[in-house]
């Protein structure tokens, strides 16, 4: 009778720890969530974690909190999210330079963007512009890379650091141009931009929120968008597709879960995502930020993931690029 009792209750143990995940799947989010932001506050992807955890918030019923983590280029944030625990109740909230520069760019990377992530959500695209001070003779692309294959080595361009998506963006515009400007590293995008504005350094590339404002005030002139079009919010700057045909490199936003997330949690979330990026309200809110808000399955999120990895580990090592 004892062996049978022992039996039941295995039993009923079994039993329950099979219908563990699902009931706290059902009732996932019973309470607040943690959106990490491997960068600092005020940078493009903060404001848009930020939209998107507020929207989130009034659809799941419960406080989406962003907690920004900065440093290490990123890497210091993205490796906390990959060892929380996979519940839900941690997310991700990162961009393309982190996700799938960082891999082949630093000597060690304490995460796998691969292995350690569940893509959830394409969120929205921010274009970099090729920007060059006033008193540059080119007017347009043409111009500047014609000047470049005339004097190879004699144009500079500004980026905010080595390995940054503005440094890498002019290297892959040489090789696809067949040119050779110059890199000038800075500790930052801010500095880098004003001794362009300055004419200390002639180009740099900016992304499209940070640099719109002097584009319209004439303080630069804008020679291309990085986009494989034309950004709906400057439609009348040029993609540098247009002129290096297969050219794009655009700055992305996505939201991930911690690997091992219940599915049924993931597809709720991917679901919700879904919707919040098909409301105009929010759309709007990307926008008036110079960003695109996108529409991806998580499927075709991973496929992007997968070969923009290949792909900027093949500018970073033609550039010899390395961050220890």
């Amino acid at each position: 009778m004892q062996g049978i009792r022992q039996a039941l209750a295995c039993a009923v143990s079994a039993v329950a720890l099979l219908g563990a995940t699902p009931a706290k799947a059902d009732n996932w989010p019973s309470k607040p969530i943690q959106m990490i932001v491997p960068q600092a506050p005020g940078g493009t992807n903060d404001i848009v974690a930020r939209l998107v955890a507020a929207d989130l918030s009034q659809r799941l019923g419960q406080q989406v909190v962003v907690e920004n983590r900065p440093g290490a280029g990123g890497n210091i944030g993205t490796q906390f999210a990959a060892r929380a625990t996979p519940n839900g109740y941690t997310l991700l909230m990162t961009i393309s330079s982190t996700q799938a520069i960082n891999p082949s760019l630093y000597r060690q990377v304490p995460f796998d963007p691969i292995k350690d992530f569940e893509p959830i959500a394409l969120v929205a695209t921010v274009p970099n512009v090729l920007v060059v001070n006033p008193a540059f003779p080119a007017k347009t692309l043409p111009e500047l890379i014609a000047m470049a294959k005339a004097k190879p080595g004699q144009y500079r361009f500004a980026s905010a650091g080595n390995g940054t998506l503005n440094h890498l963006l002019g290297e892959m515009l040489n090789s696809m141009a067949g040119i050779q400007l110059e890199h000038v590293p800075y500790k930052g995008v801010a500095p880098a931009l004003n001794d362009v504005l300055g004419n200390q350094v002639p180009m740099a590339f900016a992304s499209l929120p940070s640099v719109l404002p002097h584009i319209k005030a004439g303080k630069v002139r804008a020679l291309g968008v990085s986009s494989a079009r034309r950004s709906p919010f400057a439609p009348d700057i040029p993609a540098i597709g247009e002129t290096v045909p297969g050219y794009s490199g655009d700055l992305w936003v996505g939201l991930f879960a911690v690997k091992g997330t219940p599915k049924e949690i993931t597809q709720k979330l991917a679901q919700t995502m879904q919707a919040a990026l098909a409301d105009p309200a929010l759309r709007e809110k990307l926008g008036a930020q110079g960003a695109e808000a996108l529409s991806a399955t998580p499927q075709q999120f991973a496929t992007q993931l997968k070969g923009d990895i290949d792909k900027w580990a093949r500018i970073v090592k033609s550039s010899g690029a390395q961050v220890d």
